[in-house]
């Protein structure tokens, strides 16, 4: 019987291990997929995929396929290369968006190439949806992105070039937007276990350059992350720190209000050394900062204890651009380092932090050098053009929800969801007529996962200084047969028949017949992490048996010849279909 599918041969594959890591790898992920010959770099991020890592890649995007399609999605292409038109209808493209690669085509026309896919899939849809009946649906790809990170860095962590699964569902009002992101999110956690990821957050994100009224990213939690988070461990509180609230803890609330009083501190300009001088804690001053925004200087005052989170005053201010006035510039405004506090100062626009409004009695900054205020409170003594949340959450911080202290850990963002509403479908005029007729602009969600990164994420998860340990379910193949002995030998011989049954049989396998010592193979073999080795040598097949070892164990078991193609069948149908 001829067998209809047949192992792979090693020797005949383009297979290249490096002992030692890249001198930029910072991260494991990057030193062992590079190691391991699976990528090969081009130029700063970006990087072609070698035939192993590709099956993977494949692998996760049909993980991918199969959640999105089990929630009613519909599988798409769209194009790599968009007309800046599409991007200056939604004004995208007027936002000098730094990382958006635009040029121009041999006719002069404005082009870029795609960083995300919302300006075309709004498009398509405004041309061919117009009424209620059409919705709600729900349309994904899983295609090449383009965008000029400034630094890329950890390998597939943070590159330039990279395929996303990104999703897009229309809907005719917010409340089945809300019902189907909650499918969504369900399916993105189906996703990262399927994939070998437990340790996955959903996390309240910042929506950035893609628009929208609330978003969720999903965190693979580690040390090596970039992203830092504030996590509940009680009431499963999550978020990513650039939007974290807390529960802020006052001081001075009970206070009677006192009279203001002004103070000699030689020599006290820093918070600590104001604190000290006058007797009291740090969360019982008010520090102000001195920031340029645009072009304008405005004063920032926290409490002393707080720190500004500038992804905050960026949401509250609807710009980022804005940074810490320079000396030359606070002197110019006529105000004095050290000892600034909007007590008494005209002219310049005021943002307070929150905790301010019942906070009382706290010491300030005279405007005068070494001199600060005691008693010092919001309203009173000064007002604010913007009070909002603008500090990050520190270390032993309470639980906006439950009050618990909050841990701080870091993450690697695996996924993300947005609910973008109407902003790219007003923009478009893509509408929907009512059963009456009456037009409304479609509501929109968006959901993304990037291929690399999460592959990326499960090598940070499973890898050991040996190499890396892929789940069966993503493994590039899930067994790999070595011989111990020359072409022609009897274990030789019995290895190969053993590697075409267990491929005939469905099984993804490797026949390792290089020439190479053995200890070499083995040594790839655990580089490259294929979950299951089989070795058949002289001195096991004397006994009728032949040596397995899962790569996530030390452990080697004996097998019985005739029992080994029916044993790595129900190993791995029990394995697959946990993993």
């Amino acid at each position: 019987m001829i067998k209809k599918y047949k192992a792979k041969h090693m020797s005949q594959m383009l297979i290249k291990t490096l002992r030692d890591a890249p001198a930029d790898a910072e991260l494991a992920s990057h030193a062992l997929l590079v190691r391991a010959g699976m990528m090969k770099q081009l130029a700063s991020g970006i990087y072609s995929y070698m035939p192993m890592l590709y099956r993977t890649l494949r692998k996760v995007e049909q993980i991918l396929r199969e959640e999105m399609d089990n929630i009613n999605g519909q599988e798409l292409n769209m194009p790599v290369t968009h007309s800046a038109d599409l991007w200056k209808e939604s004004g995208r493209y007027q936002a000098n968006i730094s990382e958006m690669l635009k040029f121009k085509d041999r006719n002069n026309r404005d082009m870029v190439l795609a960083m995300t896919h919302e300006e075309v899939v709004t498009d398509i849809v405004r041309s061919m949806v117009d009424s209620y009946k059409q919705l709600p649906f729900m349309l994904y790809h899983i295609q090449t992105k383009f965008r000029d990170e400034p630094r890329a860095r950890g390998g597939l962590i943070r590159v330039r070039e990279f395929v996303m699964k990104d999703a897009y569902s229309f809907h005719t009002n917010k409340a089945d937007l809300d019902q189907y992101y909650e499918q969504v999110a369900q399916a993105y956690f189906n996703i990262y276990n399927r994939s070998g990821l437990d340790d996955v957050v959903k996390v309240a994100g910042d929506s950035g350059m893609m628009g929208g009224n609330e978003s969720h990213e999903y965190m693979y939690v580690t040390e090596s992350g970039e992203d830092r988070l504030v996590i509940c461990r009680n009431c499963g509180y999550a978020a990513n720190m650039e939007v974290a609230t807390q529960e802020k803890q006052l001081v001075n609330a009970n206070d009677e209000l006192a009279e203001m009083q002004e103070v000699h501190t030689p020599k006290a300009k820093e918070i600590a050394q104001v604190a000290e001088f006058l007797g009291v804690n740090a969360n019982q001053t008010l520090k102000t900062l001195i920031y340029k925004i645009e072009d304008e200087i405005v004063l920032i005052a926290l409490r002393g204890d707080m720190h500004l989170n500038d992804k905050k005053l960026a949401f509250v201010l609807k710009t980022d651009k804005f940074r810490p006035a320079k000396l030359n510039e606070v002197e110019e405004a006529g105000l004095i380092a050290g000892f600034v506090s909007p007590v008494g100062i005209k002219g310049f626009k005021v943002i307070a932090d929150d905790v301010l409004v019942k906070e009382m009695n706290l010491v300030a900054g005279a405007n005068k050098v070494d001199y600060h205020l005691k008693n010092v409170n919001l309203g009173r003594d000064f007002t604010a053009d913007i009070i909002a949340d603008i500090v990050e959450v520190k270390e032993g911080a309470r639980c906006p929800e439950c009050g618990k202290i909050v841990e701080h850990s870091r993450g690697v963002e695996v996924g993300n969801i947005f609910k973008l509403g109407t902003k790219y479908t007003e923009a478009f005029n893509a509408t929907f007529a009512e059963a009456d007729g009456n037009k409304l602009p479609i509501i929109m969600g968006c959901y993304g996962i990037g291929v690399g990164r999460l592959v990326a994420s499960v090598v940070e998860e499973f890898h050991d200084d040996n190499g890396i340990m892929w789940p069966v379910n993503i493994a590039p193949y899930h067994v790999v047969v070595v011989p111990i002995g020359k072409e022609g030998d009897e274990a030789f011989t019995i290895a190969e028949n053993l590697a075409n049954d267990l491929a005939d049989a469905g099984i993804e396998t490797l026949f390792d017949d290089r020439k190479l010592r053995n200890g070499v193979k083995f040594k790839d073999i655990d580089l490259i992490g294929i979950p299951l080795r089989i070795v058949i040598g002289k001195k096991s097949l004397a006994n009728n048996e032949v040596e397995v070892k899962w790569r996530k164990s030390e452990d080697k078991t004996m097998i019985a010849v005739d029992k080994i193609k029916d044993w790595v069948i129900d190993e791995l149908k029990f394995d697959v279909t946990l993993a």
